[in-house]
């Protein structure tokens, strides 16, 4: 049995932030800055914006972009 095994896993914080790409963040942000009243706090109203003014070739990436927009106009709200 190799000694990691035996380790005993650390406490995790009580909020643990996600993970993104810093190219999603950068798309994200760009568009906040360039169309600020356009985008809200509602996923589905970004998500549709993001797909009228970018040319986002996945749904996948289009909902990352969506999500850290969304995100990011409730931090910037508070």
């Amino acid at each position: 049995m190799s000694p990691l095994s035996k380790a005993t896993p650390r406490e995790k914080p009580e909020y643990m932030g996600n993970i993104r790409p810093t190219y999603i963040k950068r798309v994200a942000v760009e568009l906040v800055r360039q169309f600020p009243d356009e985008f809200t706090a509602d996923f589905d109203h970004n998500k549709a914006k993001v797909s009228e003014l970018t040319d986002v070739s996945t749904s996948m990436m289009r909902n990352r972009i969506a999500g850290y927009v969304t995100r990011y106009k409730q931090l910037v709200r508070t």
